[in-house]
């Protein structure tokens, strides 16, 4: 199918994974200011973000029950929480009210998460094409554009407030797009006991290669912009753009995995992208340079792109027909707890052994994407 059809046939959940990475992207790259404006180091920096997993574990539980509470029309008031729960970061200038923003924050990306992927696995089930790698792609592609322009606005001196709350107004456009006749999920609800599929091993054994993914790829997307300021000297400039070269990378190599996907077997994708990605995140540690960084960012990105993709495709696939919206939903929810606890838990390994020992920490993690693809092979 021709590139424009796919992207025509997936805009609302493109629309929707798009306006996530921009406003993540945006949250990345004005760490460092956020992180000046608290007054805090690292380590506590991490520690005031764990309250976001919380908020966005409670959002994913209750995700099934909102989508068939809410219809149509429950993608675009996912992404417009979304939206309203970026503004406030930036407007936290009191150490209390921080967490309370991030929570807001983790809530509404919690909620768009599982009903984004639920609706694509629907997509791809009914129209028999794959549009995973696409939707991933526009994710990483607002991610890096959301870096840039926040780079733009921080070298230009504008406040976090200000920067995060232009970013969210942006993102909200996105989320217009997200409407459609008929965009209810099916297979949100579940059956009575006893009475449909259980879910088995398909979705923890793809949500755990997803939560490895989301693990190294959100941390190195919040804490990389840290990494090239502090601890290798670059401007604000250059910190922008070390999320947004992870990200473009990313979402250029999710373009060619579109075009790819079903022709190489996916074990082997897993594999390589987990060794690759594992190769970037080493080179990133050993860095003394902002270009040395950017190279690993790069080769890091290359990796990572096809891993939470095809494993989000494995759960869709093998998961009975009845059962996959559930199914991807619980391995969102598992994936996702690396979403989250990744920049907080990187933070902590950054406060204690340095942002070095961090990128170290997440080549050793990548480790174990070959084994679970293994593993997932195994029940097919």
């Amino acid at each position: 199918m021709p590139f424009l059809s796919l992207l025509f046939l997936s805009r609302p959940a493109v629309a929707a994974f798009a306006a996530m990475g921009i406003l993540w992207g945006s949250f990345a790259a004005a760490l460092p200011d956020l992180k000046a404006m608290l007054g805090v180091d690292e380590a506590q920096m991490g520690l005031l973000m764990f309250m976001t997993p919380v908020a966005a574990v409670t959002a994913m539980l209750i995700a099934p029950a909102a989508g068939v509470a809410f219809g149509r029309v429950a993608l675009p008031v996912a992404t417009a929480l979304m939206c309203v729960g970026f503004v406030l970061p930036g407007q936290a200038a009191d150490l209390w009210m921080f967490p309370l923003a991030m929570m807001v924050a983790g809530f509404g990306t919690g909620m768009t998460d599982v009903l984004m992927n639920a609706r694509v696995a629907a997509m791809e089930a009914s129209r028999g094409v794959h549009l995973m790698n696409l939707c991933h792609a526009a994710y990483s592609f607002g991610y890096a554009g959301g870096s840039i322009l926040t780079g733009v606005m921080r070298q230009a001196g504008w406040s976090p407030g200000w920067v995060l709350g232009s970013m969210a107004a942006l993102a909200a456009l996105f989320c217009l797009l997200t409407l459609e006749k008929d965009g209810r999920i099916d297979g949100l609800a579940r059956p009575p006991k006893g009475s449909g599929p259980g879910l088995g091993l398909v979705p923890v054994i793809g949500g755990g290669m997803v939560f490895i993914a989301f693990l190294t790829e959100n941390a190195a997307e919040n804490w990389s912009a840290l990494h090239i300021e502090q601890t290798l000297g670059g401007s604000p400039a250059h910190g922008a753009l070390g999320p947004a070269m992870l990200a473009l990378t990313m979402g250029v190599a999710r373009l060619v995995g579109q075009g790819v996907a079903g022709r190489i077997n996916p074990v082997a994708l897993l594999t390589g992208g987990a060794a690759i990605s594992a190769a970037g995140a080493l080179c990133v540690a050993a860095a003394v340079s902002p270009l040395m960084a950017y190279a690993g960012f790069v080769i890091m990105g290359i990796g990572s792109s096809v891993i939470a993709p095809t494993a989000f495709s494995l759960v869709g696939a093998r998961a009975a027909p009845e059962a996959r919206a559930r199914a991807v939903a619980r391995a969102t929810l598992l994936g996702y707890f690396g979403y989250f606890i990744g920049p907080p838990g990187f933070g902590f390994v950054a406060g204690t052994l340095g942002l070095r020992f961090a990128f170290v920490f997440a080549a050793a993690a990548l480790i174990l994407v070959p084994l679970l693809a293994r593993l997932m092979a195994r029940r097919s």
